[in-house]
């Protein structure tokens, strides 16, 4: 008998659960309800009422160079996280050197697709706990001079409660466009009547 005939009959390793990220679903749900015809919410239908529950993960960032965005609101789990007030930092601040060329080309595809961009996150003092946390986030229509984003950073049960984000994966949503209102047809304007001259037709039409 060959290895691979034996180990047909060898107990299969169970499949790992999925990860829960405590808090994503509830986010991007309460995004997509604000949305109107396909278009992106805007920030100041951003409601903290809606967000019951959540909050403490929750941030408002505004886009302040190429893939640069600022914190401007950030929940009390994120600031216990980072061990300091995010308000007025670059969210890159909450990953390790490495990860943030990436997390750049992330966040400018967020707002110049839109698109919702997810990104799986490791940390760099913990690297064998493997997943830790999932970073979620959801582009805001334009708004004067920046570019706002609704985010959320979910983390599964027993992360480590400090050090740098690693990226280890990322994919990302694009939102279909929404199309410019089709002016109504309008009627054209009736001719005038034709006055014949010999054989020739003059034929007077609106400019």
């Amino acid at each position: 008998m060959t290895a691979s005939f034996l180990d047909r009959f060898r107990p299969r390793p169970a499949a790992q659960p999925e990860p829960v990220f405590d808090g994503l679903a509830q986010v991007r749900a309460y995004w997509e309800s604000l949305r109107r015809d396909g278009a992106m919410p805007e920030r100041a239908a951003i409601d903290p009422r809606g967000l019951i529950g959540v909050l403490d993960r929750v941030f408002l960032a505004e886009r302040i160079g190429r893939g640069l965005v600022q914190v401007r609101i950030a929940g009390s789990r994120l600031a216990d996280f980072a061990g300091i007030d995010l308000r007025g930092l670059p969210l890159s601040c909450l990953f390790t050197a490495e990860s943030r060329p990436q997390l750049g080309l992330m966040v400018e595809r967020a707002f110049a697709a839109p698109a919702v961009v997810e990104l799986d996150l490791g940390l760099d003092r913990a690297p064998a706990t493997g997943l830790v946390a999932r970073l979620l986030l959801l582009p805001l229509a334009d708004e004067a001079t920046c570019r706002p984003i609704l985010g959320a950073l979910g983390f599964v049960a027993g992360a480590p409660a400090h050090g740098k984000l690693q990226l280890q994966s990322w994919r990302d949503e694009a939102l279909p466009q929404q199309l410019p209102a089709i002016p109504p047809a309008t009627e054209p304007a009736p001719a005038r009547p034709i006055r014949r001259l010999g054989h020739l037709a003059l034929v007077h039409v609106s400019d």
